[in-house]
């Protein structure tokens, strides 16, 4: 049996990995800037982190939702506390693309309604309903264009004032910053009028923190810049630092059900250990604070690359555009340099998605990196 061919790959083979670097097959040492897309938070192979995998391993590493598992009420209380979304409870699935899955899922229960609002350049996952809510009609099969998604202009408040008025809209979804995108994000003020228009028209706001959410973007969650108050949040990539895991938080006004949402694997005891661990170590070793100091840095050193045209994004999730595309700068770091970095929809953007325990002088490697490999 062969693999099923759907991924294009660089030709490096990780074997190792510390904090923010990465060791290949043939012993070469690599600076990770990407995280595997994003999902590396606390830093590669955190000793706590794996002793707390490990630790749980060795007790009971799976037993089904039938069950009592104190573990799923340490990791809600935690995350409530550190996020500072004490008013939300907590459904524990498996990814991203699940955790969208079941928000969408839970605004049309509660509304009686279909149709969703997405924005143009967003990116909700691969599942039926998510996949349906991404703007790529290059990973939507037939089967997915059944579901009724609109997809509006990020910033453009008439349109969302229309759309919303035909009164058959169970959730607007949108991303607290764009990831595969590129690194776009709605205004304070487009964020602000979104969430009034939703409680004026009974539709839940839904806010895609799957990448911008865990400390990433300066704040617990990006939504956070823009004192608003989302139905639901969904989260994943950062949150067990690799360990498959998702989350919906939904606000507390709302009410469960027996039956409503279900997983087999979601919320498994190993998931809730290694989720554990990373709240843990952000809030003790101060993560949130790092990402806005090295982000700070980031932003003044990269103004000494004269072909930067601009950056786009927060904290340490950011875009660097340039006026060419990047496919050959980024095997150029992989290769020439040994530093990862990411893609987006946007081909003249390098995406910059590093472990939050970035230090300063990783990004001056970074910087004399690119300037040489511009020159």
């Amino acid at each position: 049996m062969e693999l099923f061919d759907v991924y294009p790959l660089y030709n490096v083979t990780p074997v190792k990995a510390e904090d923010t670097y990465v060791w290949d097959n043939k012993g070469v040492k690599y600076l990770d800037l990407y995280g595997g897309h994003g999902v590396i938070s606390v830093g590669h192979t955190h000793p706590k982190y794996v002793k707390a995998i490990s630790n749980q391993l060795n007790n009971l590493g799976f037993y089904s939702n039938s069950i009592q598992n104190p573990l799923q009420k340490e990791l809600a209380k935690k995350l409530g506390k550190l996020s500072g979304c004490e008013n939300y409870n907590l459904f524990l699935c498996n990814s991203g693309a699940e955790a969208n899955e079941n928000a969408l899922k839970l605004a049309s229960f509660k509304t009686g309604k279909s149709r969703i609002i997405s924005f143009n350049n967003a990116f909700h996952g691969r599942t039926s309903a998510a996949v349906a809510a991404t703007d790529n009609t290059t990973i939507n099969a037939p089967i997915n264009l059944q579901q009724e998604v609109t997809f509006l202009p990020l910033n453009n408040v008439e349109k969302l004032i229309y759309e919303l008025g035909k009164g058959d809209v169970a959730a607007v979804i949108i991303e607290g910053i764009q990831g595969v995108g590129g690194l776009d994000e709605g205004t304070t003020e487009f964020f602000q009028e979104v969430e009034k228009l939703c409680k004026k028209h009974s539709a839940f706001l839904i806010l895609d923190e799957i990448q911008s959410g865990y400390g990433r973007s300066g704040k617990f969650f990006a939504f956070q810049y823009h004192n608003i108050q989302p139905d639901i949040i969904t989260t994943a990539k950062g949150m067990a630092n690799g360990f498959p895991i998702g989350g919906v938080l939904i606000l507390d006004k709302h009410e469960a059900k027996f039956g409503m949402l279900g997983t087999t694997f979601g919320g498994n005891h190993l998931a809730c250990a290694a989720a554990i661990s990373v709240v843990d170590i952000i809030e003790e070793e101060k993560l949130i604070q790092n990402v806005n100091e090295v982000s700070l840095y980031f932003l003044e050193q990269i103004k000494t690359v004269s072909h930067v045209k601009k950056v786009k994004g927060k904290g340490l999730m950011l875009g660097v555009e340039f006026d060419f595309e990047v496919g050959e700068l980024r095997k150029k770091l992989i290769f020439d340099k040994q530093i990862f970095t990411g893609g987006a929809m946007n081909k003249k953007l390098l995406r910059i998605l590093p472990p939050l325990t970035m230090k300063k002088e990783q990004v001056d490697v970074f910087i004399k990196a690119l300037k040489e490999v511009l020159e």
